[in-house]
């Protein structure tokens, strides 16, 4: 069952458990504005994204996105666009679903930070990357937030005050990316990933990324006792379930 949201920038589509957001502005390289913030974010906290399993961000033309509008001019309008933006990153990084990023092309500033934060960052080989805001003065605090939590400081920490383009090795290597693929073969390699995802058991999938997130941000000993305590829940749960 397809379920489709057509909105002005990014198509939003539900089939079966896959939620996809693809961006369809290319000839602005994707850049997103705020509606599209707006229809992101309506759909990752609709109850019809309950039936879905995977986040798939995606992008149509030959860049990926290369960052977000910036049309604030006083301190109210800034503040409530960098809000916008930190809350649609916030929800994709805390959602249940299992994220997937297909960076078929160019990829700058916020487009780049965005596909960091999916689970998994698959990245075409023939891509450009970059973290420009420095060359503006601009220090992008809304990537370094969390970018420490992804990448070696010593490898992302040159990318972002030079802000100087960088390869999709160089992303890999700094662990900012998961894979790098051949142009011709990003789609399909998304394709059998998802499919792989698909293959665990829902509720599974949902508990081990939420676990796995929540250990990052806790003590081992703390850590140590919620996995007692979730392990021991489980193995009743699928005992009961086993009959």
């Amino acid at each position: 069952m397809k379920h489709i949201l057509t909105n002005d920038g990014v198509q939003i589509e539900r089939e079966d458990r896959v939620l996809s957001f693809t961006l369809t502005r290319p000839e602005t390289g994707n850049e997103i504005d705020g509606a599209m913030f707006d229809a992101m974010l309506a759909a990752l906290h609709c109850p019809d994204a309950e039936a879905a399993s995977v986040l798939r961000l995606r992008a149509e033309g030959s860049v990926f996105c290369l960052g977000r509008e910036r049309k604030g001019r006083d301190e109210p309008s800034i503040r409530a666009e960098v809000g916008r933006l930190l809350a649609l990153k916030r929800a994709i990084r805390c959602s249940p679903l299992v994220s997937v990023a297909e960076v078929q092309g160019n990829a700058a500033g916020f487009g780049f930070g965005i596909a960091v934060l999916c689970d998994f960052t698959l990245v075409a080989a023939s891509a450009t990357l970059s973290f420009p805001e420095m060359r503006k003065g601009l220090p992008p605090a809304a990537i370094m937030a969390y970018l420490g939590d992804y990448g070696l400081p010593k490898q992302i920490l040159p990318l972002l005050l030079l802000a100087q383009d960088f390869t999709p090795v160089q992303a890999l290597a700094a662990g900012l990316a998961s894979a790098v693929h051949e142009p011709g073969e990003l789609a399909a390699r998304a394709d059998a990933l998802v499919a792989m995802l698909l293959a665990q058991d829902p509720i599974s999938l949902r508990q081990c990324k939420s676990f796995f997130r929540s250990a990052q941000e806790s003590t081992v000993d703390a850590n140590f006792q919620r996995a007692c305590d979730f392990l021991t829940h489980e193995a009743l749960r699928l005992q009961a379930r086993q009959g």
